[in-house]
């Protein structure tokens, strides 16, 4: 075949109109990622272009086939992630589906969510670290679901410290109950995406889910559960070391958070990154680390990520005696 030539991919009819996506907006992404012409005339994929560019395509077809393959939804966002991860050379996704969510399977999008739920599902222990957007805590949250429509676990609790960003829960209006809901929303908002308002609600009232602050493990033990503690950048040291010795009988541990973006006063107290330096590499516990090429949001929050990161490390490599 010519260097500027091209290429047949076979693909079932969904998965090469997933490729295509509505309107051909996706195969539109694909051509300017790529410098291709992206054709669908039945049976498959045509990539026409030169052969580098064809080989890069080539993957994020793949990558876009198998989540369609695999009963997920394939929206602008997934396939921005396959085009970012075929320029870089990495692998796809891979990671196990969870079969449950409104929308069908939950699939992972990139690389590290693939490995993510792969540690979950061998450690009982496992850390989630990395920027916003990048479905750490989302997926923590669907595979404990998932453990409990299978019965392995009786319950799920997912924890976060109460800690905000310039504010503070008692100047919310309320019981303690409605207090804490409007804080824990991001939470009830994902389980609702994964399960379904009715099936949340019936969970909720059974007990079966429970959603709190992380003073309320406080003295308890938590056997046949699964644990999610969700924003643990802004949990301190201490608790941490409560929240993290709760694990009872059949109990297991999503831990997530972002320990560049700490709340606390004093953020050297952030019990986060104390525990994964002390925990990675004990037995049970696994780290899964995220970058800001694996957030899955609009594809702006990835440059906002970026920026701050590069601000940063300018920072960090300030001298005490350099200018501002």
């Amino acid at each position: 075949m010519s260097a500027s030539g091209e290429e047949f991919v076979p693909l079932p009819d969904a998965a090469a109109r997933a490729v295509s996506g509505p309107g051909s907006r996706h195969a539109a992404l694909l051509e300017d990622a790529f410098d291709i012409l992206v054709e669908t005339p039945g049976g498959g994929v045509s990539l026409r272009g030169d052969a580098k560019n064809r080989a890069a395509a080539k993957r994020a077809v793949r990558t876009i086939a198998e989540r369609a393959g695999a009963g997920a939804d394939v929206g602008e966002a997934d396939v921005r992630v396959a085009i970012s991860a075929a320029r870089a050379g990495e692998p796809g996704p891979g990671g196990a589906a969870l079969p449950l969510g409104k929308r069908g399977p939950i699939v992972p999008k990139t690389a590290a969510q693939g490995a993510y739920l792969d540690l979950l599902s061998s450690h009982p222990l496992v850390f989630g670290l990395g920027p916003a957007g990048t479905g750490k805590t989302f997926l923590a949250v669907a595979y404990g679901a998932a453990l409990l429509l299978k019965g392995e676990v009786d319950r799920l609790v997912v924890t976060r410290p109460a800690v905000e960003a310039g504010e503070r829960l008692g100047f919310l209006p309320g019981d303690l109950t409605e207090k804490v809901d409007p804080y824990m929303a991001p939470v009830w908002e994902a389980l609702s995406d994964i399960l379904g308002p009715d099936q949340l609600r019936r969970r909720r009232d059974k007990g079966e889910i429970e959603v709190a602050p992380i003073a309320f493990m406080r003295g308890r033990t938590l056997t046949q559960a699964f644990i999610v503690v969700d924003e643990a950048q802004n949990a301190s040291r201490l608790q941490m070391k409560m929240v993290l010795t709760r694990l009872g009988e059949g109990a297991r541990m999503a831990v997530t958070g972002d320990p560049s973006q700490v709340d606390l006063p004093n953020p050297r107290d952030s019990g986060l990154a104390h525990a994964v330096g002390i925990l990675d590499g004990v037995k049970g516990v696994g780290v899964a680390r995220f970058r800001a090429e694996d957030v899955v949001r609009h594809p702006l929050v990835e440059r906002i990520v970026r920026a701050y990161d590069a601000d940063a490390a300018r920072q960090a490599g300030l001298s005490p005696g350099a200018p501002d």
